[in-house]
């Protein structure tokens, strides 16, 4: 009976002293259950014996999720489309080399872009690039012209007709939004930002909360990421996706996480998806990525029609800087957010007042007293309210860089933010103020 006891007691000791989950692999993503599951499905068929978990969470909260849980209790694998998402969890120390598993087919980039971080430390799973996608049937009904660039939804035909998402609720976004900030630089690219986001009816949760308005005619149009647009389409929605000229074909990243619990299962995921048959599963109509595998060795497996991202990076007119973008990551989104996202009532109001006072002065709006009053209304409601040069500053974008628990680094944040919503608030306001004194004349 003792002798019993003790080998009990060992058995029991073994389980415990076991690794937690021992051949699972936790993944991070932001992608959609349509995709996730069917890596899911592929990989634990090819590998019997180690269970793919989904942990879904949007970029900025995935980052948050990796920082604040202890070496050794992470997950495996990082897997989004935000190269700058992966470049602030490179600077943080987060990431575990995986160059040695890196598919050597892959070329080493597209366009003048690196397909895999040059320091080794996160891999080029898929390419993506930033487009608008429209429903045909809602702008033949609304009589809107299909939109071709950013500025064609910045047009008052398109007012209350575009749906929108934060770049702090969603790593897709933040891509887009840091594509036209580099492609127009920051002045004008916030004006097309604020442009479209006043024309917009809507800031959704998350990012697909814009492909789900779209496919739906809750909303006319709004700015995805391609696979979003293409999956709608190959899916049968009626829908359409176009590159704008100002678009960025960038790749969509995994990584293996530091101080993850399953590591050597982690890199079997990651071989996989870089894999041949794990770039054939991008090809499915329900996902409908760009493989980073050259079409020359997917032969036959690509549907008729389907965009070459090597032509789009080869006619794009942005060549994306990820330092520039992880530099001002957080700044960006916490702009947007003070000037848009928490005061879209009032942005959309100085917006209409605008559109309002230009189609009652018709040609009158053009010069005199009007004129003046009518692009000052414009400058509080489309200027960003920090200039270029601040942008750049290494102060002030270290103090969004800095630890978010550190007391005095937040209330710093706390009170620029503070700030900024109050002056959107004022702005708008005031705008809408002009803009009907413009109107009464």
């Amino acid at each position: 009976m003792h002798a019993m006891r003790t080998a009990l007691a060992g058995a029991l000791l073994a389980v415990c002293a076991a690794p937690a989950l021992a051949g699972t692999v936790t993944v991070i993503t932001s992608f959609p259950k349509d995709l996730t599951q069917a890596y899911k499905t592929a990989f634990e068929k090819a590998n019997p014996g180690i269970t793919l978990e989904i942990l879904n969470k949007n970029t900025v909260s995935g980052i948050a999720f990796v920082r604040e849980t202890p070496a050794g209790q992470r997950p495996e694998v990082f897997w989004a489309s935000a190269p700058d998402a992966f470049e602030v969890l490179g600077r943080d120390k987060l990431l575990a080399k995986s160059a040695d598993i890196a598919n050597k087919d892959v070329p080493d980039k597209i366009g003048s872009y690196p397909i895999n971080d040059p320091g080794g430390m996160y891999l080029g799973q898929a390419l993506a690039g930033y487009g608008i996608i429209y429903n045909t049937r809602y702008i033949a009904a609304h009589k809107i012209p299909a939109p071709v660039e950013w500025k064609d939804l910045l047009s008052p035909a398109w007012f209350g007709h575009v749906g929108i998402t934060s770049p702090s609720r969603s790593g897709t976004m933040h891509l887009t939004v840091e594509t036209i900030l580099q492609g127009e630089g920051w002045d004008e690219g916030w004006r097309t930002l604020l442009r479209m986001s006043g024309n917009s009816s809507a800031v959704t949760e998350r990012s697909f909360g814009v492909p789900d308005g779209v496919n739906n005619g809750q909303f006319g149009a709004g700015p995805v990421i391609d696979f979003f647009g293409l999956s709608s389409k190959y899916s049968k929605f009626p829908v359409e996706f176009v590159y704008p000229s100002e678009t960025a074909i960038v790749p969509a990243n995994i990584a293996l996480i530091e101080g993850a619990k399953n590591t050597e299962e982690g890199k079997k995921f990651i071989a996989f998806t870089l894999s041949q048959a794990g770039q054939e599963l991008l090809l499915e109509p329900k996902i409908s990525r760009l493989p980073v595998l050259p079409y020359s060795a997917l032969a036959g497996k690509i549907p008729p029609g389907y965009p070459d991202p090597a032509e789009i990076a080869k006619r794009s007119k942005v060549h994306f800087d990820a330092d520039l973008s992880q530099s001002r990551y957080y700044v960006v989104q916490s702009l947007y957010d003070q000037t848009v996202t928490f005061r879209l009532k009032e942005l959309q109001a100085a917006t209409k007042a605008i559109y309002d006072a230009e189609a009652k002065l018709g040609d009158k709006a053009k010069s005199g007293k009007a004129a003046e009053l009518l692009d000052q209304a414009r400058k509080l409601t489309w200027a960003p309210l920090i200039d270029s040069k601040k942008a750049a500053d290494p102060a002030f974008l270290a103090i969004f860089a800095g630890n978010k628990k550190d007391a005095a680094v937040n209330q710093q944040i706390t009170k620029l933010e503070g700030e900024w919503n109050g002056s959107a608030r004022a702005n708008y306001e005031e705008a809408v103020k002009l803009a009907r004194q413009a109107a009464a004349l």
